[in-house]
């Protein structure tokens, strides 16, 4: 039996890919995750370990995975079949697409919330008197209605969108979408130096606790940022690579623009958290909810407040929204490919299946946090060790880097990345999580052993269900370029 095909289509333009890789990335993970995970895990300590694994991992590692897709030109599962052939060993890619959707899952509930915020912005409720932000919030996040209901209307907008393809849907939207979101945090952060507090503020972002450095939680806590706000892992890289044009520039595009741009855009959102969290006295470890409400606070105290309130919310959305574009589009070409389906069925199978996963995280904030502790700090490790793995050890980076990432390049890459890709990237990330189960088992035993047991039993029970789906059916890999 022949396998499905179905056609592909390329990005249009250099510049189109470029804003796609940095949409995709540029999201909730740089404007709501990493504020508060600094402020939990030690301010400028956080942001040291951050930087580091950021240069040592993210951007390496994002130029390999883009150059798996583009040399596959196939999906998650289909990569890896290519690469490893039928049966068992197939099921690293599905492990890769399931820490995909189960990551989607609730990320889905809150671009739920920016859309909430963006129509209460738009409203202007965040003028009227008498208004305070955490009751404000307190209300809506413990209202199961409201929360499903954006959860909802996020899948409605992003499986719309997706229906019209790459170019006329994804390229088009994140060419003007991300730029918006740039100005308003630059206004905000601008406004935000000038309040009392703004200095203390920025002592603690920036000021190192050298002696979160030697706790594991920092580290595993930085590895995770680096992973959910660069998207390496997400196997998005690895999908918007497999449509790649042959003369688009991948260490350029899939490595160095996403990861500077996106983490420029992190810092920018902490200049404009933190001066606003000390100048109104809120605690800068209060979690997941901290940008909704330091940042609602300080519009009124802005000149011209009720448009930039608009402009940050609706950039915010756009933000997330491109994000979940490109987190989604991972299962639709998936399930193309693995199914046969047309892309219009793809799409809305997709969407159902990340809505109804996603419906627990929508209604309980809680379950929220522990699927993004569970997934975000160890499925984003396990998948991000498979794809590099199989860059480094099957396909071999040497290779890699001759046939496809030094071809039509502004940016050229030496022989050190063939040793990065092979040993340093799995060591430091090996090494982190081996350290976090060390030296925090004894704090968090429930947590540390959940996590082990999640990357284990995800593999077991991908490579066990593929084995047994492909009983029978041998295809060999293929070993040539394109």
């Amino acid at each position: 039996m022949t396998e499905a095909r179905t056609a592909r289509e390329a990005w249009g333009t250099r510049f189109g890919f470029l804003m796609a890789m940095l949409g995709a990335m540029v999201g909730v993970g740089n404007i709501w995750r990493m504020p508060y995970t600094a402020g939990e895990n030690g301010g400028g300590a956080f942001l040291v370990a951050y930087f580091v694994l950021l240069f040592v991992i993210a951007v390496p590692g994002l130029m390999a995975e883009t150059v798996l897709g583009s040399y596959t030109r196939q999906g998650t599962v289909g990569s890896f079949r290519k690469i490893f052939g039928r049966g068992a060993l197939e099921g690293l890619g599905l492990v890769v697409a399931l820490v995909n959707l189960a990551v989607m899952s609730y990320y889905a509930p809150i671009i739920g919330w920016t859309i909430y915020y963006a129509f209460h912005a738009v409203a202007q409720t965040f003028f009227q008197p008498g208004f305070e932000s955490q009751p404000f919030w307190d209300a809506f996040s413990s209202s199961a209605t409201l929360t499903v209901a954006m959860h909802t209307v996020t899948m409605l907008a992003i499986g719309a969108l997706l229906l019209l393809g790459i170019q006329r849907g994804i390229e088009r939207a994140v060419k003007w979408m991300v730029p918006l979101l740039v100005v308003a945090l630059v206004a905000i952060a601008l406004r935000g130096l000038t309040l009392d507090g703004a200095v203390e503020g920025l002592r603690f972002a920036f000021t190192p606790d050298w002696g979160y450095l030697v706790r594991g939680q920092t580290w595993i806590a930085a590895l995770g940022q680096a992973l959910f706000s660069t998207g390496l892992g997400w196997g998005i890289a690895l999908t918007y690579g497999s449509y790649l044009r042959r003369y688009d520039d991948v260490p350029l595009g899939g490595g160095v623009f996403t990861a500077v741009g996106n983490t420029s855009i992190g810092l920018l959102a902490i200049f404009a958290v933190f001066p606003v969290v000390f100048a109104f006295d809120l605690s800068p470890t209060s979690g997941s909810e901290l940008t909704f409400i330091s940042l609602v606070s300080v519009f009124p105290q802005m000149l011209g407040g009720p448009v930039w309130a608009i402009v940050f919310f609706v950039a915010f959305f756009f933000a997330a929204f491109t994000s979940g574009l490109a987190i989604t589009e991972v299962g639709v070409t998936a399930i193309s490919e693995e199914l046969g389906t047309r892309r219009r069925q793809s799409v809305w199978i997709a969407c159902a299946l990340i809505w109804v996963l996603g419906l627990p995280s929508a209604v309980s904030e809680g379950f929220l946090g522990s699927m993004n502790f569970m997934f975000g700090n160890w499925g984003l490790p396990l998948a991000t060790l498979i794809i590099i793995g199989t860059a480094g050890w099957k396909i071999r980076p040497e290779r890699m880097r001759a046939i496809l990432l030094n071809r039509n390049t502004d940016l050229y890459i030496g022989r050190y990345w063939d040793g990065v890709i092979q040993v340093v990237i799995p060591a430091v990330m090996v090494f982190i999580m081996a350290y976090y189960v060390i030296t925090e088992y004894a704090e968090a035993p429930g947590r540390t052993i959940g996590g082990v047991a999640l990357i284990a039993g995800l593999t077991v029970a991908a490579l066990a269900l593929m084995g047994w789906l492909r009983r029978g059916s041998v295809v060999q890999p293929e070993t040539g370029g394109r």
